[in-house]
């Protein structure tokens, strides 16, 4: 079996290690055992569970809802419902984010033609564009 120090899990995941110790502290990693020197041993288990953790929380999840999660996960015959409706309702919360994203790269994407448009301009010393030309 693998095994991981805090430090090569910090690295690997980007994250401080003081966040490793607070997910270990309210549990959303579970079962990190010690050395008799006191060091956290991670194992392949905590790396995928820690993998899970980081793309929920890229969506937005809030940590309530991850324990919540991982709480209906260690019992999911019983939570199947519950686990289904969360992970529902965090699609659609993503999917809103994406819109709002693509609404964002569209204007930025019209706000760079123009100015591209007013640098040719400047360069060729022709007439300015007019920025209701780019409004589709």
């Amino acid at each position: 079996m693998a095994a991981y120090t805090i430090r090569q899990v910090s690295q690997m995941f980007g994250l401080p290690a003081s966040t490793l110790r607070y997910y270990e502290e309210i549990g959303l990693l579970p079962a990190v055992e010690k050395t008799k020197a006191k060091q956290r041993i991670y194992t392949e288990e905590h790396l995928n569970r820690l993998g899970a953790v980081c793309c929920f929380k890229e969506t937005g999840m809030s940590m309530a809802k991850l324990l919540e999660f991982f709480a209906y996960e260690e019992q999911e015959q019983e939570h199947i419902d519950e686990i289904l409706v969360l992970l529902r309702e965090q699609e659609k919360h993503v999917a809103g984010q994406i819109e709002k994203l693509k609404s964002a790269q569209t204007q930025l994407n019209r706000k760079l033609n123009y100015y591209k448009d007013i640098k040719k301009s400047m360069d060729n010393g022709s007439a300015y564009p007019c920025w209701a030309d780019y409004w589709e």
